[in-house]
C-alpha cells in the first residue's frame, strides 16, 4: 500500500472578488520508505498541498489518503500516524527544549525515553541548550528542536513543509543528512522546498508551479528529459548581452544563471557559432561560451516554458 496517494486535488481562495487557483487538480503517490520532493517557487500550492494532507484544509475538490486513511473521513487516525513540520517554527518560544519535546511526547501519549533512538542523532546537538528558551535558539537550532517534536512519537510519515528556508549552508546539509538516515528507519518522507539544488537529495520529485505538476520522476530522469544542447556565456557587459540573446529570433530561452546566462537554441544546428555571432556583433568583451549540463532548475525553467 502507498503511504500516500493524492487524486486530482483542487483548491481555490477567494480574496474579495477574485479567484485564486491554488491546486489544479494535482495527483501524485509517494511509494514506501522514500524521501519525495515537491519543489517549487513560493505561491506554487506547496503548502496548501500539505496542509491537505496532515488534515488541516479540506480540499474543494479531489481525494487524497495517508496510509490507507482518508484526510477527510479519518482525519483522526492520520493525525497520531503523521508528523509535521510546519514552514514557519511554530513550537512554543517560552518553553525550554525539553518542556517542547516533553509536551509533544505527552500529547501522543509517548516519552521522550520510549522514542529516544529515534531523535537520539538529532537531540544530541541540542542537549548542551535543553534548558534554553525555545525563542532564543538560532534558526538551525530551531530547526533540529522542530524536527525533534515532529518525530517524537515514531510517525510513519513525515510532512516537512519548506524546512530549510532561511537556514544557513552548513544546518541545510546537517538536516539533509538527518533525513538520510530517518530515511533508513522506513520512515516515509515529503519534503517541499523552493531550492532547487535540494532536488538532487531526493528519491524522486514533483515539480509545481502555480498549482500544476509539471513533472514527476527521479531528479536523473527529469534531467533526461531536457532533451537540448544548453550554453553558458558570460561577458563584462552581461545585461546588454542579455538583451541581446534574448532579443534575437533563433533562441528559445535564455535566462541568468549565477555569473553566466543559460542559453537554448531552437534549433541545434550551429549553436555555438551562433552565440559567437552575437557577442561579436555587440563588441562584448570577456566572452566565455561552454556546453554545460542542464541542472533541475533549467528543466524546471524548460518545462515553465512549455505551460
Amino acid at each position: 500500500m502507498q503511504p500516500v496517494i493524492v487524486d486530482h486535488i483542487v483548491q481555490n481562495y477567494r480574496v474579495k472578488k477574485t479567484v485564486v487557483e491554488a491546486l489544479k487538480g494535482v495527483s501524485f503517490s509517494v511509494e514506501r520508505g522514500e524521501i519525495f520532493g515537491l519543489i517549487g517557487p513560493d505561491g506554487a500550492g506547496k503548502t496548501s498541498l500539505f496542509r491537505i494532507l496532515t488534515t488541516l484544509l479540506l480540499a474543494e475538490s479531489g481525494t487524497a489518503s495517508v496510509d490507507g486513511f482518508d484526510v477527510v473521513k479519518d482525519y483522526i487516525q492520520i493525525r497520531n500516524r503523521i508528523g509535521y513540520m510546519p514552514g514557519k517554527f511554530s513550537l512554543y518560544q517560552d518553553l525550554s527544549v525539553q518542556e517542547n519535546l516533553e509536551f509533544f511526547a505527552t500529547i501522543f501519549n509517548t516519552t521522550i525515553q520510549q522514542n529516544y533512538d529515534l531523535i537520539k542523532d538529532i537531540y544530541q546537538q541540542l542537549e548542551p541548550f535543553k534548558d534554553r528558551r525555545a525563542g532564543q535558539l538560532s534558526g538551525g537550532m530551531k530547526q533540529k528542536l522542530a524536527l525533534c517534536c515532529a518525530l517524537i512519537h515514531k510517525p510513519s510519515v513525515l510532512f516537512l513543509d519548506e524546512p530549510t528556508t532561511g537556514v544557513d549552508a552548513v544546518s541545510r546539509k546537517e538536516f539533509w543528512e538527518m533525513l538520510h538516515r530517518l530515511k533508513l528507519q522506513d520512515i516515509t518522507i515529503l519534503v517541499s522546498t523552493a531550492y532547487m539544488d535540494e532536488a538532487s537529495l531526493c528519491d524522486r520529485v514533483a515539480l509545481i508551479q502555480k498549482g500544476e505538476i509539471l513533472s514527476i520522476n527521479t531528479p536523473k530522469g527529469i534531467i533526461s528529459e531536457f532533451g537540448k544542447p544548453l550554453w553558458a556565456i558570460r561577458a563584462k557587459e552581461m545585461f546588454k548581452l542579455l538583451n541581446a540573446i534574448t532579443t534575437d529570433p533563433e533562441v528559445e530561452s535564455c535566462y541568468p544563471f549565477g555569473q553566466y546566462h543559460h542559453v537554448v537554441f531552437k534549433t541545434q544546428e550551429n549553436s555555438q557559432l551562433k552565440l559567437e555571432n552575437i557577442a561579436k556583433q555587440g563588441n562584448y568583451t570577456d566572452v566565455e561560451i561552454r556546453p554545460i549540463e542542464p541542472n533541475i532548475e533549467d528543466c524546471f525553467m524548460a518545462l515553465m516554458k512549455d505551460e
